[in-house]
């Protein structure tokens, strides 16, 4: 094994039991199992489930071979050769595909021992190394007498720790058998123990005696898996600029409503100002005494005798009227039944004028603007 991969393999180690921990696989393995049975029969082989673990056990000087979780032997051989294990061997597992194909040699539970270790949470990520130092008071053994394996159970613990089991096998009990299997020319991926039918889940061999096996399909489901993110990716990234494209469009078409929306709106503020104005002078006109009107009425109303030498009108309304006359206090008289004019006023004395032999006077009042017209009462059954 590289350098690198030895420095790898603590934080493989601790993706894989992330991994095994989590509800996912559980999940995982419903699910396809699910699917699997939606399956027709002959298509079952092409989507297995991985490895395909075949036990070896060795019993009264005879070998057995029967697939992990059934009871039934596949093939059998003695320690004699007879028949050969090769030719049983290869008999039995001509179906399985080469690349599934695991051999587990499995040992009888007497064979081994089984402690169980609450550690702290710490340990999780070097149990092996924890195992080693607890090997003298855990059991009868140091580390260099037996074969060992520790895996993290799922039983419930106090809080900070975490319960594992300890598996030791001597190494006299298992060197021999893995030397009879070498000399057969059979070489094992585990060492494990009997469960039922099946294995315990443990591999007792030391990890530089696992072998290593190439995964071609691995590789190529890689390589798929690769393939698929790219073109998810690029199915995207299409998506995407097609999105971009339409939002750049309506955007464009946004735009350009909301310059014809901005001149319907000035237009429509025109014609309101328009139509304020038009209605304000008319109002105005309507509201206020034409100059002739008033011009007129004070002509009709003042006797011949009297002359004004001054007539102004103010933007409120105020009159003044400076002139002379026979008998100034008469004109009050002349005005009072004035529809325009109303207030009328001396201001000031009257003065007789030496030169014309009238009295000069000045005069206010105040134009008698016509009221607004009431609005119309409201139809019955209209609100107020």
């Amino acid at each position: 094994m590289s350098t690198a991969m030895q420095s790898l393999r603590p934080l493989l180690d601790r993706a894989r039991r992330g991994w095994r921990a989590s509800p996912l696989p559980a999940f995982l393995g419903w699910w396809g199992g699910e699917l699997r049975g939606l399956l027709p029969l002959r298509w079952y082989g092409w989507f297995g489930s991985g490895a395909d673990w075949h036990l070896l056990q060795h019993a009264d000087a005879a070998w057995t071979l029967r697939r992990s979780g059934q009871g039934d032997v596949l093939a059998s051989w003695n320690d004699d050769g007879a028949p050969a294990p090769a030719a049983a061997l290869g008999a039995a597992l001509q179906r399985v595909d080469r690349e599934d194909l695991r051999l587990a040699l499995l040992l009888p539970a007497a064979a081994v021992l089984r402690r169980t270790l609450a550690l702290p949470l710490v340990a999780r990520d070097n149990l092996r190394q924890v195992a080693a130092f607890e090997m003298d008071r855990q059991t009868p053994f140091t580390v260099a007498q037996v074969y060992y394996a520790v895996r993290e159970t799922a039983a419930p613990a106090a809080p900070g720790r975490l319960n594992a089991e300890l598996v030791v096998v001597t190494r006299g009990t298992l060197d021999p058998l893995l030397a009879r299997l070498q000399a057969q020319g059979i070489a094992v991926d585990a060492a494990d123990v009997a469960a039922g039918d099946g294995r315990l889940g443990v591999n007792l061999l030391p990890p530089e005696q696992v072998p290593h096996r190439a995964r071609p399909r691995r590789r190529l489901n890689l390589m798929l898996a690769a393939a698929c993110v790219l073109l998810l990716a690029l199915v995207l990234g299409e998506w995407l600029h097609n999105r971009q494209l339409a939002l750049a469009q309506m955007q464009a078409e946004v735009e350009a409503m909301r310059g014809e929306a901005q001149q319907v709106a000035a237009l429509r503020q025109q014609l309101q100002d328009d139509a304020g104005a038009a209605g304000f002078l008319a109002r105005r006109k309507h509201d206020t005494v034409a100059m002739l009107s008033l011009l007129q009425d004070v002509t009709e109303r003042l006797p011949d005798s009297a002359w004004l030498e001054r007539f102004n009108v103010d933007n409120a309304g105020q009159i003044g009227l400076q002139g002379q006359s026979q008998q100034a206090v008469k004109l009050l008289d002349a005005l009072k039944d004035s529809k325009l004019i109303t207030g009328a006023s001396f201001q000031g004395s009257i003065q007789p004028d030496p030169s014309s032999g009238k009295e000069r006077f000045y005069m206010t009042a105040r134009v008698n603007q016509p009221k607004p017209a009431a609005a119309a009462p409201a139809a019955h059954g209209d609100a107020p």
